[in-house]
């Protein structure tokens, strides 16, 4: 009920602002459908390779792609039972820089360099306020602390996780890589289909939750198709893989070795300028062993918002994320993304 009426609210908004748009036929250019550049920031989880780049576009041969992404989220969940109790309260900004180079014809390079601060931040009282307007439960956030850090972990009377104290640095540094299989294009339509691939290193400290100690493996098929009608670009895109992980420092004993991963969205572009989109992100458990679905649960994030094409073909990515499945990620995420081929 909680993530039901959220998302009335902010779907009403995003309609009345499609509403109020002149719709004029599209055009067969580049369209800005394409996926949100985030994942799960669960602070748990986003300190694994997860990958941030799902879309089926890849780099032409000669040409860069710069993209700056910021995310921040506000954690808060509190779970106890008779073996385990977890709470997770605290705020992570995770500022990405990324650059992917067309080596090649349908070939592509690049690499993700994340800056993490975890800490209390300052978006509890606006959160609360938010959940009173549209009579929401709090959950208990309204009577704890305000604007704290306290991520801890505990089971059978034993610490496996405690971090109380405000940290930032690097983050772990991917190097990735794409081949396009397939990409097709005409007056009306436009399908892609790419295989993307990723090695995360562990640069990040572990102990701030910077980074996971692991070395991961990303594999993923990433599609999309686009259709130019009278009343705008209407398309669909999706992606569906794995990560393989080698072992971490971050509740070392409970990490799976492998996990699936998987995304699906659709978006309208009534005019070259403007973009609305929808996406669902998925990822199966990366720890076992807990009955808390924030540490042993499937996770399922919506993410809802659009993407603005600005002066000198800048791209601004604009989107708000929620925890379909509660617990398993964030409370709520707020994404920024901006983007330009050179």
């Amino acid at each position: 009920m909680r993530n039901t009426k959220r998302l009335i609210a902010v779907s009403s908004l995003l309609l009345s602002i499609c509403l109020s748009l002149p719709v004029r036929p599209a055009l067969a250019a580049e369209s800005g459908i394409t996926p949100f550049r985030t994942s799960n920031q669960s602070p748990l989880i986003q300190i694994y390779g997860l990958p941030h780049d799902t879309g089926a576009d890849i780099v032409p041969a000669g040409a860069f792609r710069i993209i700056l992404d910021q995310d921040l989220s506000s954690n808060y969940t509190v779970h106890n039972t008779a073996r385990e109790q977890i709470t997770l309260d605290g705020e992570t900004w995770r500022t990405t820089f990324a650059a992917r180079y067309g080596i090649a014809p349908r070939w592509e390079m690049g690499v993700e360099i994340p800056y993490i601060w975890q800490g209390g931040g300052f978006l509890d009282s606006f959160i609360i306020n938010w959940h009173k307007a549209f009579s929401l439960p709090q959950g208990g956030r309204d009577t704890a602390p305000k604007n704290r850090l306290n991520y801890s972990y505990r089971k059978d009377g034993s610490d496996r996780l405690l971090m109380n104290r405000a940290g930032s640095g690097i983050g772990d540094v991917s190097l990735t890589g794409g081949f396009s299989l397939y990409d097709v294009r005409s007056e009306v339509d436009h399908d892609r289909l790419a295989l993307k691939a990723a090695v995360k290193f562990p640069v990040g400290d572990s102990s701030l939750l910077l980074g996971s100690g692991s070395t991961d493996f990303t594999l993923q098929f990433c599609g999309s198709m686009n259709n130019y009608t009278e009343w705008g670009t209407l398309g669909i895109f999706a992606s569906l893989g794995g990560v393989a992980m080698t072992k971490g420092d971050v509740l070392r004993d409970q990490q799976n070795p492998l996990a699936g991963i998987g995304t699906f969205g659709i978006g309208w572009e009534p005019a070259s300028w403007i973009t609305f989109k929808v996406q669902l992100n998925g990822n199966t458990p990366l720890y076992r062993d807990s009955s808390l679905d924030e540490v042993s649960k499937s996770a399922l994030l919506l993410i809802v918002g659009g993407g603005l094409r600005l002066p000198g073909d800048y791209l601004l990515d604009i989107g708000v994320a929620e925890d379909v499945a509660v617990a398993t990620a964030p409370d709520v995420s707020f994404h920024l993304g901006l983007s330009k081929h050179f």
